[in-house]
């Protein structure tokens, strides 16, 4: 488990992070969600040792980072993909950690195998595409095979073949029973990897939740019908008093959920040609929890293009 009490760090008149307090459980992946400059990887390398907080302080398995004897068995972490001796080859850069870590050199081969580097094993790591430099990472991360795993943006150049992989291995390694704390910008990604969310903004705490709640609490769920009875289903979903949007050949209902809707239906004699939940995405929830923390807006209605990216000639 990581334990985050209080945590605080300022650079000079910049309060990066402020009295930040939160939990990551075993056994579950937690996302890591924020705005540019919300402070996450400010938060990321104060656990790990890196950062030392101004104030507060942050335990893993109930222990400071820096008390822990041999901390690549304890805690793995990928913050910079880019950090590696251009020159070495990426089972000279694992050799090297395994050492210093006291781990056994046939620990190398396995994780190499594991992220799907043994054929490049030999190639120097300042070769490598950044997809390849992120699954070095990912191996490093898993050399001492960690209770509690940190991730920063790791899926940044993989391929969807690779983002599959990750997400999928995220949920074995959660499946063991380890911590998994994944900070990532891909909404999309995060509401299929996470189970909980950790979101801040500003430095601050906005919500620690399970990633169900954390979108409901900020969406509406609505149910679309479409049906060839529409205008009489119109009349009297009305006298229910419910909100109803049209939307083409089907009405989008607020306040009634499909079970109520399609007993309207039936008791209307209206024949249903879809009835289906809608439910609100991760992005709408971040997007209405964490507006206030972003830190640089931008105005551009739907459907208008920057000048800045219209091609010539257009």
């Amino acid at each position: 488990m990581i334990e985050a009490v209080g945590l605080t760090k300022r650079y000079g008149k910049t309060l990066a992070v402020d009295n930040l307090s939160f939990t990551v459980p075993a056994g579950r992946v937690t996302g890591f969600l924020g705005p540019n400059g919300a402070g996450k990887s400010t938060t990321m390398r104060m656990i790990l040792g890196l950062d030392a907080p101004t104030g507060g302080s942050a335990l893993i398995d109930g222990k400071h980072y820096r008390d822990l004897h041999h901390p690549l068995r304890t805690v793995g972490a990928l913050l910079d993909a880019k950090w590696v001796h251009p020159n070495r080859s990426a089972r000279a850069h694992l050799q090297w950690m395994a050492k210093s870590n006291k781990l056994p050199a046939k620990r190398v081969d396995e994780v190499l195998e594991i992220v799907g580097l043994t054929s490049v094993a030999g190639k120097r790591a300042g070769g490598f595409s950044l997809g390849m430099s992120q699954r070095l990472g990912i191996a490093a991360a898993l050399l001492g095979d960690p209770q509690v795993l940190l991730f920063d943006e790791p899926v940044n150049g993989l391929d969807p073949e690779g983002i599959l992989w990750i997400r999928k291995f995220m949920h074995r390694l959660a499946e063991e029973g380890r911590t998994v704390f994944v900070s990532s910008h891909l909404l999309s990604e995060m509401a299929l990897t996470a189970q909980e969310l950790v979101v801040i903004g500003r430095g601050k705490l906005i919500s620690q939740s399970s990633t169900e709640d954390f979108v409901a609490q900020a969406t509406e769920n609505t149910v679309r019908v479409r049906s060839p009875q529409l205008a009489a289903l119109r009349t009297a979903l009305g006298r229910a008093g419910v909100s109803i949007r049209d939307e083409g050949e089907s009405l989008i209902v607020s306040g009634m959920d499909c079970a109520e809707v399609g007993e309207l239906a039936a008791s209307t004699g209206a024949v249903l040609h879809e009835l289906s939940p809608q439910r609100g995405s991760l992005e709408e929830a971040f997007m209405q929890l964490t507006g206030d923390s972003v830190e640089y807006h931008t105005e551009i209605a739907d459907g208008q293009v920057p000048a800045t990216l219209v091609p010539a000639g257009k």
